[in-house]
């Protein structure tokens, strides 16, 4: 199903003709709701990165086919191995093949053993720097050497429309896009404002409390990750085990 680079630019999937109907169908879904002008996409960075090509692609059926996760996690790592020579607002969005939608617990499951499969095929060590329990401020889930903040879509989200997708999608964004951009710098709270503004005319629930800055002492980021339609749903314990964790050994592999 995918070319033998596994990634694509906008162009490419304009022009592949090894790429799925289905994949091209929710791609431009996606670039409708990225690029429109009268409801203004709250992901700033992901709207600059896509008006200047910084995006790449990939697109999978299942993440519970074992050759499909796999092919997933090899276009995570040729992605990873070029995304600084793309530019700061770079990210790699992953489509899943659509299927009738599910309850959002069902979503968020699948996400999480997502990450757990990709994690088990990384062949790169985890970082000496990150911690390797969600519990820490400092945590981020990692691919390849390369902290990555992940945030989640699915067809469920009705309330929390920037999270919602015609498909079960997946953004991988590298912590090295947000270098410089913190709470406390001009361009940090430049962003926070722009995002904050946009996240309450285009959502019909209010931003999420969980949203914080990377390495603030109260800021879980898996939380993050994924969120519910409402603010009043939490889930109260990661299901990510690093393979470093004691917990690991108790979780069950897809292989």
């Amino acid at each position: 199903m995918l070319k033998t680079s596994f990634i694509y630019t906008e162009q490419e999937i304009n022009e592949a003709t090894n790429i799925p109907e289905w994949g091209k169908t929710v791609f431009e879904s996606f670039k409708r709701d990225l690029v429109s002008e009268s409801a203004p996409f709250p992901c700033v960075l992901g709207v600059e990165g896509f008006k200047h090509n910084l995006l790449r692609f990939g697109f999978c059926t299942s993440p519970y086919d074992k050759k499909e996760i796999k092919q997933c996690a090899q276009a995570l790592t040729q992605y990873l191995q070029e995304f600084r020579s793309l530019g700061r607002y770079t990210s790699f969005v992953m489509f899943f093949e659509p299927t009738e939608t599910k309850p959002m617990e069902d979503y968020e499951k699948m996400f999480w053993d997502t990450l757990q499969h990709l994690h088990e095929l990384d062949e790169e060590e985890w970082p000496e720097d990150i911690p390797n329990h969600p519990s820490d401020p400092l945590w981020e889930f990692c691919f390849g050497g390369e902290p990555i903040f992940v945030v989640c879509n699915t067809p469920a989200h009705h309330l929390r429309k920037s999270r919602r997708s015609d498909t079960f999608m997946i953004t991988f964004q590298p912590r090295w896009v947000f270098e410089g951009i913190r709470e406390d710098t001009k361009v940090g709270k430049s962003v926070k404002k722009l995002v904050r503004h946009r996240l309450t005319t285009y959502d019909t629930v209010a931003p999420h409390p969980e949203l914080g800055w990377y390495g603030n002492a109260q800021n879980r980021e898996w939380k993050q990750y994924f969120l519910h339609d409402t603010n009043d749903e939490t889930t109260k314990k990661c299901p990510f085990h690093s393979k470093r964790s004691e917990l690991y050994a108790s979780k069950k592999s897809l292989y």
